[in-house]
């Protein structure tokens, strides 16, 4: 069972983030404190435009804070250029999103091997990653199969497949059941809680829905572009 260490992986101290100039601008953060340690399991809930979004996208290296320091292991991010940047996400990040994202007609395998076709992996090593990834979550025997042979909890797996492929330390999870009925978010959920505690990788969610909040071990929650509420919890048990 994974553990997580007390020094932060990821560390907010005082980010904001402002859209806009003069009167049009935006002040989408103000002034965040948040620490995330190695191996936690957060979810992040709020209003919309309550910041969270926002948070997130800074979070998964896709925007950059206007003040404030992000750091990721230590290194500076917001220091960082856009092609540094892209590179962090490259090799520490993965990305799962409400709409899954996948390639109409590209069989699933093909789907999970293009992080590592973007990386410049030979042929054999996609595949067996790829098939090994597919495995993780339940889904071998179903590598030539497309989206449109898959159910949307299929497909979303198959998303979590391409996010988990490459290793990454941080899974990001933009509403990851948002498309999905009861039964398939339950699934989806007991997925990630499995890959968090069993695998150590460190999982950052946004969700509306507090029963899918409730298997993270932590919540914090946005309002008005600040943390109103910083919640541990117990996360529940893979059933």
């Amino acid at each position: 069972m994974n553990t997580p260490t007390p020094t932060p992986l990821i560390e907010f101290r005082g980010v904001s983030k402002t859209y806009g100039q003069g009167q049009a601008a935006f002040l989408a953060l103000r002034g965040i404190h948040l620490g995330i340690r190695q191996g936690e399991f957060l979810a992040i809930m709020g209003p919309s435009g309550s910041g969270k979004s926002t948070a997130m996208n800074i979070l998964g290296c896709l925007d950059a804070p206007s003040e404030g320091e992000f750091t990721f292991q230590g290194v500076h991010v917001e220091r960082l250029g856009r092609n540094q940047r892209a590179l962090l996400r490259r090799h520490y990040l993965g990305f799962v999103f409400q709409g899954f994202n996948l390639l109409a007609r590209t069989s699933a395998q093909e789907n999970v091997e293009l992080p590592l076709l973007y990386r410049g992996e030979s042929a054999p090593k996609r595949h067996a990653a790829a098939r090994e990834a597919l495995a993780r979550v339940g889904l071998s025997g179903w590598e030539r199969h497309t989206p449109a042979e898959l159910s949307g909890g299929q497909q979303q797996r198959v998303a979590i497949a391409r996010a988990i492929v490459t290793q990454p330390l941080v899974l990001l999870a933009d509403e990851p059941t948002g498309n999905l009925d009861s039964h398939r978010s339950h699934e989806i959920m007991e997925l990630l809680v499995t890959l968090n505690r069993e695998q150590g990788i460190t999982v950052l969610m946004v969700t509306h829905e507090p029963d899918m909040a409730g298997y993270a071990s932590r919540v914090v929650h946005f309002v008005d572009g600040e943390i109103a509420r910083d919640d541990l919890q117990e996360n529940r048990a893979c059933s």
